[in-house]
């Protein structure tokens, strides 16, 4: 398969969001890298809770909420049917916790993968009724796709409330109650909110319900701003796009963490993994903390992921995040055999015998050892070398296989899923997603037409130059930015999923590189000025770097894509630039 050279471009922005945050005092580094991303007033910096988007901007939230009022208060038996990631973990332990301190009588349920597959189906149903008998099945983060799941429900007398964030279908379930930006006629302006706010806003909405029936009125009125660890850390573990609204939540998050009012399990999890809950990040909740709870859905049962968020022992959470460390551990050993044979397949078998092949426009790939709960990761890591739409497959039940697709820009996963199921009727048995995202199952026997079909599918929709990696960046930093002040504002705020971290690039000599612990390479870089004024000149400036996972010298001469970050070693706090990307540079250093 062909591999282009990524290309670097500096990001656009807006002059007129520009000037107006000049305006507002922010310095034209940051008003530049801020109207990048779509801000054009400082107002959309700001995070208080008071600037979230009302609740009832949600469609049908006021008439979830006096339902499930009712229920509590006739002490009805609550089922919360959750998701087996992150997202649907948290989105499980905020609707436990916060109903509890309603006075609901609530459990969950939480579908094994490989018995039982994804969201609300008539098995799942039929073990919930077996075991719980719940009058209420609550859906978090999965449900709006589940139409004959619903109907199982109510044929045994169960109400559905549906919440969720995934894009509907065409035909949606017969639930009681339907919660989902996401669904025709909703006004809510957040349309990239994670399931776990979903069910967060809904308890907002059930707080103010029972507040306007003078429930708390000899009883404290709780405080769900208690919650928002959780919320921060689902929203940032599922990627979602980090809008106005989004940053706010995930920004009140993670200053109870930073300030040590984080649940047991999340703590349990900081520890466990080694990090300081006073600096912890959107990175630690993404690439740290999401993993490891990710690691129980992957491999055993969520549930242990449910317990340690919904524990308030602190003893029992730390039992549980060291049985989640251990199952990361096995997830990355898993995921490292099956990525060496997806790239053997790749690179030998698959695509490199024909022209044709080699030029294609996506991936399908399977292998009847791989681990159904470890191939999303696998078409990620894919997706990341070849800049291609990919779907990996494992076994599935009899006869079936379970996919998960993970895609690139210009190519939206769900849609083309849609598109391949009205095309070619009876090809897929079910799918579902986002954008980037989206899960699958087919017939084994049907392997072949599906790949077939994908790729004319995304050779309908991408163009060559689509398939060519572009690395955006905030453009070159002048000497006189590459400081700790920056690199310490740039560390408060919160960057994500459509809010990306700010990079630089620029060309720099390497003074000196060693490698540390046989792993990474750490440098001293003197950057080459454009203006060709020598590097060697008094009071030019070296600046520390790193490398992770790259133990080869680099050329003289370099281009790099670079984050600015504070380093912290021996107490001390310096300067760093993190590499994120070098092509030896075509400049040669003025000596």
């Amino acid at each position: 398969m062909t591999r282009h050279m990524p290309t670097i471009t500096t990001r656009t922005y807006d002059s007129l969001a520009f000037k107006s945050l000049r305006h507002a005092g922010l310095p034209p580094v940051l008003a530049r890298i801020y109207a990048a991303r779509g801000i054009d007033n400082s107002a959309q910096l700001e995070t208080a809770l008071t600037r979230l988007i009302p609740f009832d901007r949600i469609k049908n939230i006021g008439l979830m909420a006096r339902l499930l009022a009712d229920a509590i208060e006739a002490r009805q038996r609550l089922l919360i049917i959750a998701d087996y990631d992150s997202d649907g973990a948290t989105a499980c332990a905020v609707g436990m916790r916060i109903l509890r301190l309603m006075g609901a009588d609530v459990g969950y349920l939480v579908p094994n993968r490989f018995e039982y597959g994804y969201g609300l189906t008539p098995e799942i149903v039929d073990l919930a009724y077996t075991t719980s008998r719940p009058d209420i099945l609550i859906t978090v983060d999965n449900g709006i796709a589940s139409i004959d799941g619903v109907q199982a429900a109510k044929a045994l007398g169960m109400k559905v409330f549906i919440t969720d964030h995934h894009l509907p279908g065409d035909k949606l379930p017969d639930a009681t109650a339907i919660i989902n930006p996401n669904q025709p006629g909703c006004p809510f302006p957040s349309k990239y909110i994670a399931g776990v706010g979903v069910i967060f806003y809904l308890m907002l909405a059930l707080r103010a319900e029972f507040r306007q029936r003078g429930a708390f009125i000899n009883n404290k009125e709780p405080n769900l701003a208690t919650f928002l660890d959780l919320v921060a850390l689902g929203t940032v573990a599922d990627v979602v796009k980090l809008d106005d609204n989004n940053r706010i939540l995930v920004q009140q998050g993670l200053k109870r963490i930073q300030a040590g009012l984080a649940c047991v399990g999340i703590n349990a999890l900081l520890k466990i993994a080694g990090r300081r809950a006073q600096q912890t990040s959107t990175y630690d909740l993404g690439f740290i903390l999401g993993p490891r709870l990710n690691a129980a859905g992957r491999l055993d049962d969520m549930s242990l992921g449910i317990e340690c968020l919904i524990t308030d022992e602190a003893a029992k959470a730390e039992q549980i995040a060291r049985q989640l460390d251990a199952l990361n551990v096995r997830r990355r050993e898993i995921e490292s055999d099956m990525q060496n044979s997806a790239l053997s397949k790749l690179e030998s078998t698959l695509y490199a015998e024909n022209a044709q092949i080699q030029a294609a426009y996506s991936v399908c790939l399977f292998d009847h050892g791989w681990h159904q709960g470890v191939i999303g990761i696998l078409a990620s890591r894919i997706k990341d070398k070849y800049h291609r739409p990919v779907i990996i497959f494992a076994p599935g039940n009899a006869g079936e296989m379970k996919g998960s697709g993970r895609s690139i820009p210009g190519f939206h996963m769900r849609d083309a899923l849609d598109l391949i199921s009205k095309r070619y009727p009876g090809l897929i048995v079910k799918f579902g997603g986002h954008a980037a995202a989206a899960g699958l199952t087919i017939l084994a026997e049907c392997f072949v037409r599906f790949c077939e079909a994908f790729e004319a599918t995304a050779r309908s929709l991408l163009t060559e130059a689509d398939l060519t990696r572009v690395i955006e960046t905030d453009g070159e930093l002048d000497a006189s930015d590459m400081n700790m002040e920056l690199a310490q504002q740039l560390t408060r705020q919160v960057w994500g999923q459509g809010f990306p971290q700010p990079t630089f690039n620029a060309c720099f000599y390497v003074e000196s590189q060693r490698v540390l612990g046989e792993k990474h390479l750490k440098l001293k870089l003197k950057k080459i000025p454009s203006n060709g004024v020598s590097v060697s000149e008094p009071g030019s400036i070296s600046y520390d770097a790193i490398l992770f996972f790259y133990n080869e010298l680099l050329p003289n001469a370099i281009h790099a894509v670079y984050r600015l970050q504070t380093n912290e070693f021996n107490g001390k706090t310096t300067l760093q630039l993190l590499l994120e990307h070098w092509s030896q540079a075509e400049t040669q250093p003025i000596d």
